[in-house]
């Protein structure tokens, strides 16, 4: 991991990991000064094609960590991959300002991918992947486009069975 990163590993007795991408600490004026919170967004995954991304606000960190972790919870996504365990089809996901190009990579390429990308991705358990993030780099906004990204993706039984037609001639 690299030491500038705010990052953060956990691994849970159902088996799901989660990775914090970004803390940040924000204020709300009011009348008697500035109330002071925490804002965490939080990254969760079983690295077996299940992911899901959440928001979580209190005044200390060890609770808004525990309210984003809760609420990826509750988004998670299930990934469509290959056996090699990349994706079946080049994607683009879009979330606000954020774009975020997912490639499908051959066997042996590793993640290629940007700090709030890759969380996403490795938690999904995808191994083999090229990423761009284009337009905003903003962590919330990449995180989500990515997840978005990933939705789309589909099977290639997926594919055949709502053109009406066999995999093999999808495939041809």
């Amino acid at each position: 991991m690299r030491a500038n990163e705010d990052r953060r590993r956990d691994k849970d007795d159902n088996g799901m990991e989660d990775r914090v991408v970004a803390i940040k600490r924000v204020t709300k004026v009011v009348k008697g000064g500035r109330n002071m919170r925490f804002s965490a967004l939080v990254v969760v995954g079983d690295g077996n094609g299940h992911v899901g991304a959440g928001l979580g606000k209190a005044a200390e960190i060890p609770e808004a960590i525990r309210k984003g972790k809760e609420d990826a919870m509750k988004h998670m996504i299930t990934v469509a991959r290959t056996d090699f365990k990349s994706v079946t089809h080049d994607n683009i996901g879009k979330y606000g300002g954020a774009t975020v190009l997912l490639k499908r990579a051959p066997e042996g390429t590793g993640v290629i991918a940007g700090g709030p990308a890759r969380a996403v991705i490795e938690l999904a358990g995808i191994t083999n992947i090229r990423t761009k993030s284009l337009g905003s780099n903003n962590k919330q906004n990449v995180v989500f486009a990515t997840l978005a990204g990933l939705k789309q993706i589909k099977t290639p039984e997926e594919v055949a069975r709502l053109r009406g037609k066999t995999v093999e001639e999808i495939l041809a």
